[in-house]
C-alpha cells in the first residue's frame, strides 16, 4: 500500500501595495500594472504593513497634484520604506529623488514594462502553477459593475495651460479590435457600464488614418463613431451603458447622437469646453466656435432629449477680464449644461500659459469661482427638479443595510451621472420591490424629489 500523498505546499507570494492617484486614465494604468504583476505570481496587499513593495502611481498635471503625489510617496516611505514611483510625475525623477533619495525606482507614465521590471528587482516573483492566476477580465480597482475602457494614449493638442503631451506624448490609438475584445471580456466578467476614456476621444484613430480591422466578421474603422456603434451591440439581452468621456466637439460627434436616441449609447457627453470667451479660448489655444457649439447642443437635444452634457471650465486664466467672465456666465445660462465642474487657473511648471501677461489675482479667482459654482448649482437644481415625477432607469452602486424600521435603501446613478464625478439617485424601500437587488442591476425608478445635485426616488 502506497503512503498517503503529501499536500502541495505553496510558496509564499511576494505582496505588492498600490496607491493610485489622478484621473481615470491613471487608474486604468494601475489596473494593467496589477494585472501583469498578479499574472507573475504576486499577491496584493491592502495595507502598507503587509507589502513587500509599494507602488505609487502619481499625477503631475497641476502643481497641487504634484504636491499630493509627493505627500503620498512620503507616507509610503514612512509606513513601508520600499517604494517604486510611476505615473505622470515619474517624468520628474530628479524632483522625486531630491526629496526621497531612497525610493527604489522611478518610471514615467504608461511605462508598464519598466515598472513591472522594477517590482521584479525589488521583490523577485516565485513562479508556481497554482498561484499564477488572473481573472479573465484582469484585475480591477473599480467595482465589478463598471469599468474604464482606455482607447488611446497621449494628445495632439497643445493647449497653453496643459503639459499632458509633454508627459504622455502625441496621440497613440489602440487597435479597435483590441479595444472591442477588452470590452467584450469586461462585459462577460460582469461589467454593466463602460466608461470610454482617453485624452481626446473624438480624435481616436487619427494617428492611424482610421485604419480598418476585422471584428465579428465585418470591418470596423478605428474611429469614434464605429467604436461607439460596436460597443452599443455588447450585452445582448442585458443592456450595457456606454458613456463617452473627454469628447472634443468635432463635427463627427453629431453622428453618435442618433445612437443615443436608439438606446445603443448612453445619452451622455463629457466635453471639456474650458471657457466660452473667444479671447480666452484663443489664449488657451482652444477652438473658439462657442456660438456654433450652442446651435449644435440644441440640435443634439432635439434628437436625444435626455442627453446629459457635462463639462469643466477654468476661471482666472491669465488675461481673463470681468467682461470675459461675464461672457462665460451668459454662455452657461444659454447652454444649460447638466453637469459642470470649475477650476481656478493654476500655473503648471512647463505650461506656456505661465508666461502670459495679466495674471488674475487670487482673490478675484476665488470670487469668480464662487459665482460660477452658484450659477451652475442653480441650473443643475432646476434641471433635476424637472425630472421629478418621471420614471428613469438607474444603475445600482450599493445596497444599504436595513434601518431600525427594516427599510432598505440604495445608492444608484441615472444615465446623466458618471461615477465619482456626478450626482446620485438615492432610493428608498428597495427591499419590498426588489428583494434580490444588488450592485450592477439596472432598474426603473420613480423620481420623487431632487436637490442641487442628486435625485431621490423609489423602485417601480
Amino acid at each position: 500500500m502506497s503512503p498517503p500523498s503529501m499536500a502541495t505546499k505553496l510558496p509564499s507570494q511576494p505582496k505588492v501595495g498600490m496607491v493610485s492617484l489622478g484621473c481615470p486614465k491613471a487608474l486604468v494604468d494601475s489596473e494593467r500594472i496589477l494585472t501583469k504583476l498578479r499574472s507573475d505570481g504576486y499577491a496584493l496587499s491592502p495595507d502598507y504593513a503587509g507589502a513587500d513593495v509599494v507602488l505609487v502611481n502619481t499625477c503631475g498635471f497641476l502643481d497641487s497634484a504634484k504636491e499630493e503625489s509627493l505627500e503620498a510617496i512620503g507616507e509610503a516611505m514612512a509606513e513601508n520604506g520600499r517604494v517604486i514611483v510611476t505615473g505622470c510625475m515619474g517624468n520628474e525623477a530628479d524632483v522625486i529623488r531630491a526629496r526621497f533619495p531612497d525610493v527604489l525606482a522611478v518610471t514615467g507614465a504608461h511605462q508598464y514594462e519598466a515598472v513591472v521590471n522594477a517590482v521584479h528587482d525589488a521583490a523577485p516573483p516565485v513562479p508556481n502553477a497554482f498561484i499564477d492566476l488572473v481573472p479573465e477580465g484582469g484585475l480591477k480597482l473599480t467595482p465589478r459593475h463598471y469599468s474604464y475602457l482606455k482607447i488611446s494614449e497621449g494628445c495632439n493638442h497643445r493647449c497653453s495651460f496643459c503639459i499632458i503631451p509633454s508627459i504622455r506624448g502625441d496621440l497613440v490609438s489602440r487597435r479597435i479590435d483590441a479595444v472591442l475584445r477588452e470590452a467584450e471580456k469586461l462585459v462577460s466578467a460582469g461589467t454593466r457600464e463602460l466608461l470610454v476614456i482617453s485624452q481626446d476621444t473624438s480624435a481616436y484613430g487619427v494617428d492611424v488614418r482610421h485604419e480598418t480591422r476585422q471584428w465579428k466578421g465585418a470591418e470596423v474603422r478605428t474611429h469614434m463613431t464605429d467604436l461607439a456603434r460596436a460597443l452599443g451591440e455588447l450585452g445582448g439581452d442585458k443592456p450595457v451603458w456606454t458613456r463617452l468621456h473627454y469628447v472634443y466637439p468635432y463635427p463627427h460627434v453629431d453622428q453618435v447622437i442618433p445612437l443615443m436616441a436608439e438606446g445603443k449609447l448612453t445619452p451622455y457627453l463629457d466635453i471639456p469646453f474650458q471657457h466660452a470667451s473667444p479671447k480666452v479660448l484663443k489664449a488657451m489655444k482652444r477652438p473658439a466656435n462657442e456660438a456654433k457649439v450652442l446651435e449644435r447642443i440644441k440640435s443634439w437635444r432635439a434628437i436625444a432629449p435626455d442627453i446629459a452634457i457635462r463639462s469643466s471650465f477654468v476661471v482666472g486664466f491669465p488675461g481673463e477680464t470681468e467682461e470675459d467672465f461675464q461672457y462665460l456666465l451668459n454662455w452657461l445660462e444659454e447652454a444649460q449644461l447638466d453637469r459642470v465642474g470649475a477650476f481656478r487657473f493654476e500655473p503648471v511648471e512647463g505650461a506656456a500659459a505661465n508666461a502670459l501677461a495679466d495674471p488674475v489675482p487670487e482673490e478675484v479667482k476665488e470670487e469668480r469661482y464662487a459665482r460660477i459654482m452658484e450659477l451652475t448649482a442653480r441650473i443643475s437644481a432646476e434641471k433635476l427638479a424637472g425630472k421629478v415625477g418621471r420614471t428613469l432607469p438607474v444603475i445600482i452602486d450599493e445596497v444599504g443595510e436595513a434601518d431600525e424600521d427594516g427599510s432598505v435603501g440604495a445608492t444608484a446613478r441615472s444615465q446623466a451621472d458618471a461615477p465619482e464625478i456626478d450626482g446620485n439617485v438615492f432610493l428608498r424601500d428597495v427591499q419590498e420591490r426588489h428583494p434580490a437587488l444588488k450592485a450592477g442591476d439596472i432598474i426603473d425608478v420613480e423620481i420623487e424629489d431632487s436637490d442641487e445635485h442628486d435625485l431621490f426616488g423609489v423602485p417601480v
